[in-house]
């Protein structure tokens, strides 16, 4: 069809959409820039190699061997897909054996794997929470608890959306609701964006109060904050008290994939009530290998949490010496507030150019005008390719006059 399509044609947003091609032509777009190759910390990008410095890969577990020769070994038992639904032929005892040792490893009973990350929040929020109940939701939790609740909200679901992290606007929220009434708390364990951890402890104090129950997603907090990396809730000291935590394997678990983990018949329910397990292929053998092999390592060497938090911080101390803003956290991502969009693809090309990729995020990923460098790091990086990290921060920097 052509680009002159008459008034109402669905297809006429697409056609004029031209911001990326904009940016495009100016040489500093800087998205969907594909890896040849990865060793972890550094990559290979355009021929040559590139210091990581955007990846979600926290503890560096993709390259490690344990785990690539897990997700090798199981293709010669299993093959290259499970070719059913978790519900009829795409069981293995792989998934059984992940669900067990993730529901013992996080102190719950229980736990169920899904396909994908972003289906987890669907696949758990959408069966939970029926017509004329509750969700309070942060306002800024991830993309895939936002989908959950919209697909809830056709439901008959009523969604409360609280200020971020403002807990007296969650319990002014609360408090409209009849204590009676089925409510569930949602909230990111680390918010993807700037990386900050809501007050679990004061969440858990109004959801006593007033009669709800917790869901956590904690997919950038896993493997990176909490008792050996066990997460948001154990940060807290609230293992035994958080109801339900879901995950995604494409972060420290270095596979594809996600689970939540909470009450034995809590996770009988949704086995047998969501759409999103029921109706998907199953996380193929390989990825459950790999997770598995992950969590062996995770297990066994604690010590590359704490690697982690390290290395952040070295981040964080470098580039706030050098005068840029950098949000203060305590986790693997590192924001880097530019403000101007132009400014931080620009930075983002001159950062390129030296050998270092990090993310850009403008809106609607952040408030208009607070475009910002979304830095993360892990394990694996070397102390020298932080301190390059940093130097190229400095020049760019002063190039483009954001420090003096």
């Amino acid at each position: 069809m052509a680009q002159d399509s008459p008034q109402g044609d669905v297809f006429n947003k697409a056609f004029a959409y031209t911001r990326a091609d904009d940016v495009k032509a100016q040489g500093i777009y800087p998205y969907f820039t594909p890896i040849q190759e990865s060793e972890g910390p550094v990559v290979k990008m355009n021929g040559r190699d590139v210091v990581m410095a955007g990846s979600n890969n926290y503890l560096g577990l993709t390259t490690h061997p344990k785990v690539k020769e897990a997700a090798i070994r199981e293709l010669d038992i299993y093959g290259t897909s499970c070719s059913g639904s978790r519900y009829l032929t795409g069981t293995i005892d792989r998934h059984i054996e992940l669900e067990e040792r993730l529901a013992k490893f996080m102190g719950k009973e229980a736990a169920l794997l899904f396909s994908t990350g972003y289906q987890t929040g669907q696949g758990v929020i959408v069966p939970l929470v029926g017509r004329s109940e509750y969700i309070f939701s942060d306002k800024d939790n991830h993309a895939s608890i936002v989908q959950g609740t919209l697909i809830s909200t056709g439901m008959g679901v009523k969604i409360k959306r609280y200020k971020h992290n403002n807990m007296a606007d969650l319990e002014r929220l609360l408090k409209t609701v009849p204590l009676e009434a089925g409510k569930i708390i949602v909230t990111d364990g680390v918010f993807s964006t700037f990386g900050d951890i809501p007050p679990l402890d004061e969440i858990n104090r109004l959801a006593k109060e007033y009669n709800a129950r917790i869901l956590v997603d904690d997919a950038h907090a896993f493997g990176v904050i909490g008792e050996g990396g066990k997460g948001s809730a154990s940060h807290f000291g609230l293992d035994d008290e958080i109801d339900m935590t879901m995950c995604t394997f494409s972060k420290t678990l270095a596979s594809l994939g996600g689970f939540v983990v909470g009450p034995e018949r809590v996770i009988n329910y949704l086995k047998h009530h969501s759409p999103a397990l029921i109706f998907s292929a199953s996380p193929t053998p390989s990825s459950v290998a790999a997770a598995l092999a992950a969590l062996d390592v995770l297990e066994a060497e604690p010590e590359r949490v704490t690697r982690l938090a390290a290395n952040a911080q070295r981040i964080r101390d470098g580039l706030t010496a050098l005068g840029f803003t950098v949000l203060p956290g305590e986790t693997a991502i590192v924001p880097v507030l530019i403000g101007d969009d132009q400014k931080a693809f620009q930075l983002w090309k001159i950062l390129f150019d030296a050998g270092v990729f990090v993310n850009v995020f403008i809106s609607p990923a952040t408030p208009p005008g607070k475009a910002m460098m979304r830095n993360s790091f892990m394990a694996t990086h070397s102390n020298e390719q932080l301190d390059y990290v940093i130097e190229i921060y400095a020049k760019a920097g002063r190039q483009l006059g954001l420090i003096d």
